[in-house]
């Protein structure tokens, strides 16, 4: 795997975690929402991340990963970012004007805890993507001034 190779692996999860960041985000916003363009309350969005494969091979790239018996992957992306179709709460106000004709309100399907946990999550693994291309960087103007460039 090249230097840049590496630094393309980190940039991609880069790229992921800061979609997952802001689906999460979507979803702390919409905590309140009980009223949807599609009716009903806001559902939850949960990203769905693939494996990213390299495209437009050559053969001798294929071969050459064959040979050093490397996995075929180049990094990750979105695949989807799909709704979570679990029911919200039914809370009782009977105040709100979404209540039903008994005085409950069905609430959005957002966990306030689960979605912070989940954006210290993607926070830590975007953190740890510029780690590595921090290092790779370094490991670049290693080499370089190893071989007197």
């Amino acid at each position: 795997m090249s230097f840049f190779n590496s630094m393309n692996v980190a940039a991609s999860g880069l790229t992921a975690q800061r979609a997952r960041m802001d689906v999460h985000a979507q979803n702390l916003a919409n905590i309140d929402t009980t009223r949807t363009p599609e009716g009903g309350p806001y559902q939850r969005r949960v990203v769905v991340f693939e494996e990213r494969r390299e495209s437009a091979q050559s053969f001798a790239a294929i071969f050459d990963r064959i040979m050093q018996r490397r996995p075929g992957g180049s990094g990750v992306r979105v695949h989807s970012i799909v709704t979570d179709e679990t029911p919200g709460p039914m809370v009782y106000d009977p105040g709100h004007p979404d209540a039903n004709a008994q005085g409950y309100v069905l609430r959005p399907n957002v966990n306030v805890i689960g979605e912070m946990v989940n954006m210290i999550s993607a926070s830590r693994s975007y953190e740890a993507n510029i780690t590595s291309i921090n290092i790779t960087r370094a490991m670049m103007n290693r080499t370089l001034e190893m071989s007197g460039r």
